[in-house]
């Protein structure tokens, strides 16, 4: 039985979004397989209620967060590309990545990519700063009622006191950087997908 996914998907689509995101492509049918799964108006588009039906989405504490990142401001819908180019910041860097020419564009799962996509899920505003507001928001959501709002503020203020190297009580991308230099940005931030 042949899948739709490879009948509706054209050949040149495939090389377009490989060059673009670095998959495979074979994870680009079997993404797209996915996709089409989820896309339940069968309209080539995907909404959010269709993402909150993934349930590793439905149960993360930063889902809706996770979820907005799919979908450009103003937009409610993401097209199969549009998904790739997101899914493509939690794709891997391979071996043969690593030392690539840079005089191209940064790939989409460079190490400053992914940060960048971190970086806005805590940037509820999108004004490239991370206030104690928007940290306490996202401290609230990953952790519930857990932690008391004392605690919480705390943690918030510590966080801020440490990253905020220019004195405006905030996180600035740079800042942000800086603060994660030593973790595994590689490790945490992606996912294996198929080959």
């Amino acid at each position: 039985m042949g899948s739709r996914a490879s009948t509706l998907l054209r050949e040149e689509e495939i090389e377009e979004i490989k060059k673009e995101t670095g998959f495979s492509h074979s994870q680009i049918t079997r993404l797209y397989s996915r996709f089409t799964s989820l896309d339940k108006g069968e309209n080539g588009t995907l909404s959010r209620e269709d993402f909150q039906r993934i349930p590793e989405l439905a149960i993360n504490p930063l889902g809706d967060r996770i979820i907005n990142a799919f979908f450009p401001e103003g937009e409610d819908q993401v097209n199969f590309r549009g998904f790739m180019r997101t899914l493509a910041h939690f794709r891997p860097i391979e071996d043969s990545e690593k030392n690539k020419n840079t005089s191209t564009s940064e790939p989409l799962n460079s190490r400053t990519n992914k940060l960048l996509f971190a970086f806005r899920l805590y940037d509820l505003d999108r004004d490239d700063k991370i206030s104690r507001d928007e940290l306490l928001q996202v401290l609230r959501m990953m952790v519930g009622v857990n932690i008391s709002d004392e605690q919480l503020g705390s943690i918030a203020d510590r966080t801020i006191q440490e990253a905020d190297t220019n004195g405006d009580s905030s996180i600035s991308f740079n800042e942000f950087i800086k603060v994660l230099e030593k973790v595994d940005v590689e490790q945490k931030m992606s996912i294996r997908f198929l080959h």
